[in-house]
């Protein structure tokens, strides 16, 4: 945000008024103690996060509706949009409630009473007792999800074409296309996607910029999945509902939806020590602590603790996306005071420090091999692989001592990406699944025959990491991904010169 108020000055005095516009929704700064926050406390939660968690991409906490901590692991940034995966239900979520206060539809209304022209010639008696409500709750009837990406039909079509073995209402089970039919709902009832009817109602008071949200290839918001916005425009989001639905002495959201949305509507089990056994609301998910949240894939967090009036919003690329709410309750939570402390200028800028430094491990290794010269400028040439790899070759090192990979695809567009020796090089890269996308790039020799390199696509959790090795006139390239919705490891592809 502060970046608007430079452009601003340089520019003159219209563009002064957006910048201000934006600005009053930004979130204001305090230091951790005036908000009873101990920057000592704060700074064993992000020592422990960067130690104990592989993969954080972003913090941000939020006490007393001030910002008392934020940092990023380069290369993600402030500026940089995420995908948050299935945290978008939360804001799907938002949109019905809208619409219900507006008067479009009711939590009543039969599924069914919306998509007459997709609904099967004889829907049976569970399918027609189907309400909005029980989308929203994830229980629906269904004991597997239909996955509606790639359907040759309509996907309300595909949906409603499923068989619903169970009473709704009586049985959770997770299911982003339940989500996608109150996307698609909200379109129907008020002519718009979830996108942009959410945009002057919830994005722009908020101060949310340029979110972007994919479509089904019917044009309506995917809903389940899909949007991709700031870290701080999480924590918006998060304030907003800890406020009850008010920003800025406006209510954005009626306080009884946000009451609604986040009370526990479900069983999701019994185990006290998971965060995802305490009940389910309207897509948001009760959590242990007295705490809400809405989350995503691989790690993405919107926490709301109203008991402590404060809110955590994370951004990661982890399996074990329990361990980081472990982290927030055993290290952050504590944290939280009863009321401000003495000032600690010293723990304040160690903090501080800390938070500005924060970095991804890059590569461990040599800048520079024997081999370099010999291998450096060969193109290897790989048979059709899903990879969509056709050849590879390594450049290097240049006058700054970097080496750059050099690709080419099946469709024979070439590539290049630098790649910095203990340092991350930013630039745009597609590869295999991977449409072209903004990235950073780093590697080093890890034997004498032997580069690896490391891609992180910092507007996602991925990184991939490639390793190749060259042996007389083969190289075997091997590919691993942090996280993924499968193997997270490819099959070696050799390629020859």
């Amino acid at each position: 945000m502060k970046s608007h108020h430079g452009v601003a000055f340089a520019l003159g005095l219209s563009l002064v008024v957006v910048a201000d516009a934006f600005a009053a929704a930004e979130l204001p700064r305090s230091s951790p103690e005036e908000q009873g926050v101990s920057s000592a406390a704060l700074l064993e939660f992000v020592d422990s996060a960067d130690r104990d968690i592989t993969g954080m991409n972003s913090f941000m906490l939020v006490r007393h509706g001030h910002v008392v901590a934020e940092g990023w692991w380069s290369p993600y940034s402030a500026a940089s949009r995420h995908e948050l995966y299935s945290l978008s239900k939360s804001f799907t979520s938002t949109a019905v409630g809208l619409a219900i206060a507006e008067g479009k539809l009711s939590l009543d209304d039969d599924v069914l009473k919306f998509f007459p022209d997709d609904a099967p010639a004889e829907p049976d008696a569970k399918l027609k007792a189907m309400r909005v409500r029980d989308l929203l709750a994830m229980s629906t009837g269904h004991d597997a999800e239909r996955r509606l990406a790639g359907s040759d039909q309509p996907w309300t079509k595909t949906f409603l074409a499923q068989i619903v073995p169970h009473k709704p209402g009586t049985h959770f089970m997770y299911n982003t296309s339940a989500t996608y039919m109150l996307s698609a709902i909200v379109q129907r009832q008020t002519g718009m996607t979830v996108a942009d009817y959410l945009r002057p109602r919830l994005f722009d008071p908020l101060g949310i910029e340029n979110p972007t949200w994919g479509t089904s290839p019917q044009g309506v918001t995917l809903g389940g999945y899909g949007l991709s916005i700031r870290t701080e425009d999480i924590a918006r989001f998060g304030q907003l509902y800890l406020q009850k639905g008010k920003w800025q002495d406006k209510q954005l959201v009626p306080a009884a939806w946000v009451e609604a949305a986040t009370a526990r509507q479900t069983s999701t089990g019994s185990n006290p020590n998971s965060d995802w056994d305490q009940g389910y609301g309207y897509q948001f998910w009760r959590s242990r602590k007295g705490a809400y949240r809405g989350d995503g894939a691989f790690g993405q967090y919107c926490i709301v603790l109203p008991e402590q009036d404060a809110v955590v919003a994370i951004t990661s690329g982890v399996k074990d996306m329990q361990a980081v709410l472990n982290l927030v309750w055993d290290k952050l939570l504590p944290a939280l005071g009863p009321a401000a402390l003495a000032a600690k200028p010293r723990d304040r800028v160690n903090l501080l420090s800390r938070l500005s430094g924060l970095k991804l491990a890059t590569v461990s290794g040599e800048p520079t091999s024997a081999l370099a010269a010999e291998i450096s400028g060969m193109r290897f040439n790989f048979p059709a692989n899903d990879q969509k790899i056709e050849q590879v070759g390594l450049e290097g090192p240049d006058d700054q001592g970097q080496f750059t990979l050099i690709w080419r695809n099946q469709q024979g567009t070439e590539q290049r990406t630098p790649c910095g020796h203990k340092t991350w090089l930013k630039g745009r890269l597609a590869y295999g699944s991977f449409p072209e996308q903004p990235m950073a790039a780093c590697g080093a020799w890890t034997a004498d025959d032997t580069y690896t390199a490391r891609i992180c696509f910092y507007e996602t959790p991925f990184n991939l990491t490639l390793t190749l090795k060259f042996a007389d006139d083969r190289l075997m390239l091997d590919s691993e991904s942090n996280v993924s919705f499968g193997p997270t490891k490819r099959p070696q592809l050799t390629g020859t010169r």
